[in-house]
């Protein structure tokens, strides 16, 4: 039985996630532009205005995270600040997961960030917990 490489590493320090999510925040901004400007030739402008656009771009934001996250552990932002995503045994999420992870992110944003904030006080995020993942900083 192989041992994981990262079930020693600390949990990322919240400043280093807050960065990472910013820089990702960059990356998506770019990729619905050029999502919309990709949709925008065949439906004359018409998808922008449809009930299905948003839910158009929350699935590619939500397909962003998961396919990062289950592939690699880690979005572009994450590699940056050398922080990745890994479940309580050590391993990349699966698609699953990473599904559970950012429906619960979204309402722990919704719930004006106390999600988040609770990882001052306990260590972990909402997300996290229901998730069973954890955010860690990986030196290499």
């Amino acid at each position: 039985m192989s041992v994981n490489r990262f079930t020693d590493c600390p949990t990322a320090p919240v400043w280093r996630q807050i960065t990472a999510m910013f820089y990702d925040g960059l990356l998506i901004t770019a990729m619905l532009f050029i999502a919309t400007a990709i949709l925008l030739p065949f439906t004359q402008g018409e998808a922008i205005q449809s009930r299905a656009y948003p839910l158009y771009l929350v699935f590619l934001i939500f397909l962003f995270y998961s396919w990062f996250w289950h592939k690699a552990g880690q979005t572009l932002g994450m590699k940056a600040w050398k922080i990745r995503i890994i479940t309580d045994d050590g391993y990349n999420p699966g698609w699953q997961t990473s599904f559970l992870r950012l429906v619960f992110a979204v309402i722990s944003m919704l719930c004006l960030g106390l999600g988040y904030w609770w990882q001052w006080f306990r260590g972990y995020t909402w997300h996290d917990s229901v998730s069973q993942t954890r955010i860690i900083y990986v030196k290499s």
